[in-house]
């Protein structure tokens, strides 16, 4: 497991009975988490001044309720020299996944190292934050996402980081038409991140299911790449799906044509003064 653990701005203080204990920034957030089926605390005391906490409706969904008059409507965390704009949504999230600082960090290195320019496609690409680490180490990025919400949170992520002036394109779309149209045009790209959802609608109401269209799309992607790619990454959050299938996916596509290394794996984020780590996603990867 590739665990988050170069993060000054967050941290998990503790978690227990289904619930996570988070610092972001100077803001404490308590927010559910499936994987958290212990019932302990190991830090009984560090609940007790929160600034707001997530609770689910039976229902579904759920709403945030706000401990106290301190809570921002938002606010910036560094991850470090990346910077990244924080807040309260619907359904327990406030725009970052934390974990995928390991992502980043692997991505920033194989495009610095590369030496030559590169063109980086990140579909499903939310707020940015691949988007953002690829156009801090210099790639030139095409950031593709369904949501017009999500796609403006990305570019407020990206001037955050005072990356406003490099060469990042910014794409409301769904990501098999706009692919689709890439091979029409015939450009091509040299990395490909992807975070597919579990389930999803397009731009026009398009379903997207992972475990019926994640193939598909990755075969599709083979057109789009360079001839001399530098990397493929997937990332999944879906449950039931092994980190294995990521990888023979991209075992099965990119050996026709590419050589290279294939890695698989977890992500996870540490609990401050212990032991314990929370399993936050997988991964599988192609790097030349």
């Amino acid at each position: 497991m590739y665990i988050a653990n170069n993060w000054n701005d967050y941290e998990i203080l503790d978690m227990a009975s289904g619930e996570k204990l988070e610092r972001w920034g100077e803001v404490i957030l308590v927010r559910p988490d499936p994987q958290i089926i212990w019932r302990d605390k190991t830090y009984p005391e560090k609940w007790k001044n929160t600034n707001a906490r997530y609770l689910r409706s039976k229902a579904g969904g759920g709403k945030w309720q706000y401990n106290n008059n301190k809570m921002p409507d938002s606010w910036v965390i560094n991850y470090k020299d990346l910077k990244f704009l924080i807040k309260p949504m619907g359904f327990k999230h406030t725009g970052l996944f934390p974990e995928q600082a390991v992502n980043w960090d692997w991505m920033i290195g194989k495009i610095q190292n590369a030496k030559r320019p590169i063109k980086v496609l990140n579909l499903f690409a939310y707020t940015g934050g691949a988007s953002v680490a690829c156009a801090y180490a210099g790639a030139s990025v095409c950031h593709v996402d369904s949501s017009k919400g999500m796609v403006a949170w990305a570019k407020e992520n990206i001037k955050a980081s005072s990356l406003a002036d490099r060469p990042v394109r910014y794409i409301v779309d769904d990501v098999i038409k706009f692919v689709n149209r890439e091979i029409r045009r015939g450009n091509t790209y040299d990395a490909i991140i992807m975070d597919p959802p579990s389930y999803g609608r397009g731009t026009n109401g398009e379903v997207w299911q992972f475990e019926d269209n994640i193939y598909d799309l990755v075969k599709l992607c083979m057109k789009v790449l360079s001839d001399k790619p530098l990397f493929f990454s997937i990332n999944s959050y879906t449950t039931g799906i092994s980190a294995n299938v990521l990888v023979n996916m991209l075992k099965i596509t990119m050996k026709k044509k590419y050589k290279g290394k294939f890695s698989c794996g977890e992500i996870g984020l540490p609990m401050k003064d212990s032991e314990l780590v929370l399993p936050c996603g997988i991964y599988g990867r192609w790097e030349s």
